[in-house]
C-alpha cells in the first residue's frame, strides 16, 4: 500500500479501552515481569546512574512525569541550522540574558504579541531560547570507578553555560515531555529518533547495523547476536539520556548520543567484533552498587516498599546484579566467558580469568547492561498510565462539555490529538498507517510522518525536529526513508509502503504530537517550552501559530485563525483540565516514588554564582520526599501556571 490521504480523526475515548503495547517476544528476555518492574523503577529513580552521582532519569521527570523547575532552565538556540542543514547554533541567552536565571511568569510566552489572538499584531518581544531541564556540567569521561557512584572525569571549559567564567549545569536543547502515558507513543523523543524497535543497545533500532548483544545458550558458549523488540520505543528512549553529555553523563561515557549530536562510527565493518564505542561502562559502575543507595524508599512504596531499608537508604537487595538475575533469563547474563574490548573497539570473547576484571573487560551482564536498563525502565514506565480522569469517568461539568465540543469541532484539536491517547503519534494510530498525504499550509500536497506536525512554534530552521538525520546519516523522517527505498531495511516495516523519490515531503520543523492527559500539570509547553499556561497555548492555536508564513511549506493546514471567543477559550481550557488524573497530582500509586534530590540552579544569579573551588558552581539542592502508594502533596511546585 502507498501513503494515504489523512484519515478522519480518531474519536476520543477512555484510556481504559486501550491495551498497553508490549513486544510479542518479551518472554524471550524477561522471566519475571514483577521483578522487571521493580528493577526499572530502581533504575529510573536512582541518582547513582548519572556521572556525577546526582542525576537520575527522574531528575527531569519528577513532576507529573515532567519538570517544573524554575532556575537555570534556559537553553539558547543550540539546534539552529543553516538552510543547507549545517549547524548554526545561537549561543546567546535572550530570556534572562545569561544562565542561572530564575524564570518568571511574565517571561512567557517567548513570542509575545500585543494581541495574543492576532499573529499579525505587533511583536513585543521574541526569543529562540528554550525552557528545558538542567543536566550535567560539561566534563570529559575518563573511566568508571567500580563501586563508586561518581565517575572519574576531567572538567571541560564551557563557553555557553558559565556565569562570569564559573561553569554551571548545562540545559538541554528541548523541553522535557512527560513519561506518563509515553508507553502509547509509537516513537519517542520530540524528533522520534527513539525507534519502536529496540535493538538492545541504543535508540536507533534497525537503523544501527552494528548493535549486538551477548547471548550464552550455555555458560561456556557465548555469541554475539542482534535482537529486535517491537512496541519498545520506551526502551529505545531509556538508553539515550543516561549517556548524553547534556543530560546525565560526562562526555564520552561510551555512548554515541550527545544531546542531538552523535559520535563517530566505523562504517566499514558490520561484524560483531567491530563497529563503535560500546555503551557498557554504566553497567560496570552500577552493577555492584546497592540500588537507590543514596535515597530513602518509603515503606509503603507500591513497587519497592517490601524491599525498603527505611530509615536507611536503598533497598535490602544488596546489588543490581541480584535484581537483574531475578528479572531476566539467564542466557542474557550468565556465562563463564567475558568480552575484552581494545582501544580500536575490537571485541574478543575469552574465558573469564580468576581475578578482578579491568575496565575494558566485561562480564556478559555488564556487556548487556543497555538491554537490561532499556527493557526494565520500559516495564516500569508501562505502569505509568493515567486512565482515571473526569473525562474517563464521563463526569464532565457543563463548561467542560462545551470545551469538548470545541475540541472536536471548531478548535480542530482532535485532528492531531485524537483517540483515547489524545495524540495521533500513538501506537494504535501509527502502526497501521505510518505515512500519510496531506495538503499543507501552502495548499500543496506532501507526504508526512503520521503524528508529526509543524505547527509554527518556531521558524523551521531553529530546530528541524523529525527533519534531521540519525547517527548514520539517514533521515529521521520515515517519509524520507521511504523515498530512499530503505523502509524495510531501516524500519523493519512493510516494504510495499512507497514514496517516490521526487515526491514532496513535509518533515522539517515537525515534532511528535504529545498526549494531553495531565497537561495542566506539565507546563511549560511545546518543544521549546515557550508557553506557560493553557490559555497561552489555546491563544497560540487561535491565532494560527507564531511563524505561520515562515513555515508555510511544512505547516499543518489546521494551523489557521480559529476565531475562538474569550468564552470559548475558557471552555476549551476547562476541558483540558478534565484530562488530569488526581493520582498523578497527588503522587498516588502507581505514581509514588523514592526520595530524590534535584539541583535547582546555583546559589547566586546571572552575574555571579558561588564557586565550589574547582571552577564549577555549587548546586542548590532540593529534596523531593519519598512517598508511598497513598501519595502526598509534598512535591514542590516551582512554576505556577495560571
Amino acid at each position: 500500500m502507498s501513503a494515504q490521504i489523512a484519515e478522519p480523526p480518531t474519536p476520543l475515548a477512555s484510556l481504559k479501552t486501550v491495551s498497553v503495547p508490549e513486544p510479542e517476544n518479551l518472554g524471550d528476555f524477561i522471566k519475571d515481569k514483577t521483578a522487571a518492574i521493580k528493577l526499572g523503577k530502581a533504575f529510573f529513580w536512582d541518582m547513582q546512574v548519572g556521572s556525577d552521582g546526582l542525576l537520575s532519569c527522574a531528575s527531569c521527570h519528577f513532576h507529573a512525569g515532567a519538570d517544573n523547575r524554575s532556575k537555570n532552565l534556559i537553553s539558547p538556540g543550540l539546534l539552529r541550522v543553516n538552510a543547507d542543514g549545517s549547524p548554526n547554533p545561537d549561543t546567546t541567552f535572550q530570556v534572562g540574558g545569561a544562565p542561572n536565571y530564575e524564570i518568571k511568569p511574565e517571561d512567557f510566552p517567548f513570542h509575545k504579541l500585543s494581541n495574543p489572538n492576532d499573529r499579525n499584531s505587533s511583536v513585543l518581544s521574541d526569543s529562540n531560547d528554550v525552557a528545558s531541564s538542567e543536566g550535567v556540567f560539561n566534563t570529559e569521561f575518563v573511566d568508571v570507578i567500580p563501586g563508586n557512584p561518581q565517575d572519574k572525569v576531567n572538567q571541560k571549559d564551557d563557553p555557553v553555560f558559565n556565569v562570569g567564567g564559573t561553569e554551571v549545569r548545562r540545559v538541554e536543547p528541548r523541553n522535557t515531555p512527560t513519561v506518563i502515558n509515553a508507553v502509547f507513543n509509537f516513537r519517542n523523543f520530540w524528533d522520534g529518533r527513539a525507534q519502536d524497535i529496540f535493538n538492545g543497545v541504543n535508540p536507533f533500532g534497525l537503523r544501527d547495523p552494528y548493535a549486538f548483544v551477548g547471548k550464552a545458550d550455555n555458560p561456556a558458549k557465548l555469541d554475539f547476536v542482534q535482537v529486535s523488540l517491537k512496541n519498545s520505543s520506551l526502551a529505545s528512549q531509556a538508553v539515550g539520556p543516561p549517556l548524553s553529555s547534556f543530560e546525565m553523563s560526562a562526555d564520552g561515557r561510551t555512548f554515541e548520543e550527545i544531546g542531538d549530536k552523535f559520535g563517530d562510527i566505523d562504517k566499514k565493518s558490520n561484524s560483531a567484533t567491530k563497529g563503535k564505542k560500546l555503551p557498557r561502562k554504566l553497567g560496570k559502575k552500577l552493577l555492584p552498587l546497592r540500588p537507590l543507595g543514596k535515597q530513602l524508599v518509603h515503606l509503603e512504596d507500591s513497587v519497592l516498599g517490601s524491599d525498603s531499608r527505611s530509615p536507611q537508604p536503598g533497598l535490602k537487595t544488596a546489588t543490581y546484579e541480584k535484581l537483574i538475575e531475578d528479572a531476566f533469563k539467564s542466557e542474557w547474563w550468565k556465562s563463564n566467558r567475558m568480552i575484552q574490548v581494545d582501544a580500536k573497539g575490537q571485541r574478543n570473547i575469552v574465558k573469564k580469568p580468576d581475578r578482578s576484571l579491568a575496565t575494558n573487560e566485561y562480564t556478559l551482564m555488564e556487556y548487556n547492561f543497555p538491554l537490561f536498563f532499556g527493557l526494565a525502565v520500559q516495564m516500569y514506565e508501562s505502569t505509568l498510565v493515567s486512565d482515571d480522569t473526569p473525562f474517563d469517568r464521563n463526569s464532565l461539568n457543563d463548561q467542560q462539555k462545551r470545551g469538548k465540543e470545541l475540541f472536536e469541532g471548531k478548535a480542530k484539536c482532535i485532528n492531531c490529538h485524537g483517540g483515547a491517547e489524545f495524540t495521533n503519534a500513538s501506537v494504535n494510530n501509527v502502526q497501521n498507517e505510518r505515512l500519510e498525504r496531506m495538503v499543507m499550509g501552502d495548499k500543496q500536497e506532501a507526504v508526512y510522518d503520521n503524528g508529526f506536525y509543524n505547527i509554527g512554534v518556531t521558524p523551521t530552521l531553529e530546530d528541524l525536529g523529525v527533519g534531521d538525520k540519525d547517527l548514520f546519516g539517514n533521515p529521521l523522517s520515515e517519509s524520507r526513508v521511504a523515498a530512499l527505498g530503505k523502509f524495510q531495511q531501516l524500519l523493519g516495516a512493510n516494504p510495499n509502503i512507497s514514496v517516490s523519490s521526487n515526491e514532496r515531503i513535509a518533515a522539517d520543523g515537525a515534532f511528535k504530537t504529545p498526549g494531553l492527559r495531565n497537561i495542566e500539570l506539565t507546563a511549560p509547553y511545546f518543544h521549546n517550552g515557550g508557553q506557560l499556561t493553557l490559555r497561552q497555548v489555546v491563544e497560540f492555536y487561535n491565532r494560527g501559530g507564531d511563524f505561520h508564513d515562515q513555515n508555510i511549506a511544512n505547516l499543518d493546514p489546521d494551523i489557521e485563525n480559529l476565531g475562538l471567543t474569550t468564552t470559548e477559550i475558557d471552555d476549551l481550557v476547562a476541558f483540558m483540565t478534565a484530562l488530569t488524573d488526581e493520582r498523578v497530582g497527588l503522587d498516588k500509586a502507581p505514581f509514588d516514588h523514592p526520595q530524590l534530590f534535584i539541583s535547582n540552579g546555583h546559589p547566586g544569579d546571572t552575574t555571579s554564582v558561588t564557586n565550589d573551588g574547582t571552577g564549577k558552581a555549587k548546586d542548590d539542592l532540593l529534596e523531593i520526599p519519598a512517598v508511598g502508594f497513598n501519595g502526598s502533596s509534598g512535591t514542590p511546585n516551582f512554576l505556577q501556571p495560571q
